[in-house]
């Protein structure tokens, strides 16, 4: 039988082979710990084989771990493969390699498994093809909007948020606004900011009413980055949601609008019990560039909070 030791001569490699093949699974992990530290492309055969052939789950992890500065289209396909182990550990070893790869090419090798009837599967490659932006994943991520779980559907959105695709707007929209899973939602309404087209306003002026605080969170921000003043409107009615943190999205979108007709409910919240939405509040009057916050600012200088007292020097810099 050929020894993997054979496709080799070199010497560093090999004196490693009574360790690689010990029969302490932890002297095997050490050797294979210093074997990825040599860096040489030999030793990637023996890295895939462990990970495919130990009989020791806590070798396959490591060596799953050890895998992720390579590239290389059969380390892809074994990081692939290793999702699918029986251990739990080995499988979220693979998937934690595959997301910090960072080549299109490896994309290409990874979109084969978005299809995998096991949803694990198909959540981690999903994962990994979100920062890769490799353009064949378009399709496949569309096809995942309507996936059974929601935990797909999630990392599908963000595929597309990374592509931006603009035709998948109506898709996105209509997640944002019906899927049952909230965090569905909130990734499709974050999405949503990837265009600054007036037809994702009603989808995110929804949202900005939706049951989960979390979705009205990321409305009032999405609004702010989509940068249409219609939103203006309902920035203003979410400066009374329950949720402070809506509130606080809310606020600074509207000063990045810079929407005037927010100015009196912008003073109002310079008055908050909490100080991060004084904060916000102040900022947001600084870049309304409105000279008549200026009153309300200087009253606001003496503010208890130092970060408060600060965003008002700002604003006021801002006016003056």
């Amino acid at each position: 039988m050929t020894s993997l030791f054979d496709v080799t001569d070199n010497d560093d490699i090999l004196a490693l082979q009574p360790r690689l093949t010990d029969d302490d699974p932890g002297v095997r992990r050490i050797a294979l710990i210093e074997l990825a530290d040599l860096e040489e492309p030999d030793g990637l055969l023996w890295l895939i084989d462990r990970l495919a052939e130990d009989p020791i789950a806590d070798v396959r992890a490591e060596a799953a771990r050890l895998l992720e500065a390579w590239e290389d289209e059969p380390v892809v396909e074994a990081l692939c493969q290793a999702l699918t182990d029986p251990s739990p550990a080995v499988q979220a070893a693979a998937a934690q390699s595959l997301s910090l790869l960072k080549s299109e090419a490896a994309g290409r090798v990874i979109l084969p498994w978005t299809g995998h009837a096991d949803s694990g599967v198909r959540i981690a490659t999903f994962r990994a093809l979100r920062e890769l932006r490799c353009p064949d994943a378009a399709t496949a991520a569309a096809a995942a909007l309507d996936d059974e779980s929601a935990s797909v559907r999630r990392e599908a959105v963000g595929v597309l948020g990374w592509l931006k695709q603009l035709d998948a707007l109506p898709a996105l929209a209509r997640l944002a606004s019906a899927d049952p899973d909230t965090e569905v939602r909130r990734a499709a309404t974050g999405a949503l900011g990837l265009a600054s087209d007036a037809q994702v306003l009603p989808a995110l002026r929804q949202a900005l009413r939706d049951a989960a605080w979390q979705v009205r969170e990321e409305a009032a921000t999405t609004l702010g980055k989509v940068g249409h003043l219609d939103a203006g409107p309902a920035l203003i009615d979410a400066l009374g949601d329950d949720y402070w943190q809506v509130r606080l999205r809310a606020t600074r979108s509207l000063g990045r609008l810079r929407y005037g007709p927010a100015l009196d409910a912008l003073i109002d919240t310079l008055g908050h019990r909490i100080s991060n939405l004084r904060k916000e509040a102040a900022l947001a009057l600084g870049e309304l560039n409105d000279p008549r916050a200026i009153a309300a600012l200087q009253a606001a200088q003496d503010d208890g909070d130092p970060e408060v007292r600060k965003a008002v020097r700002i604003a006021l810099s801002q006016l003056q």
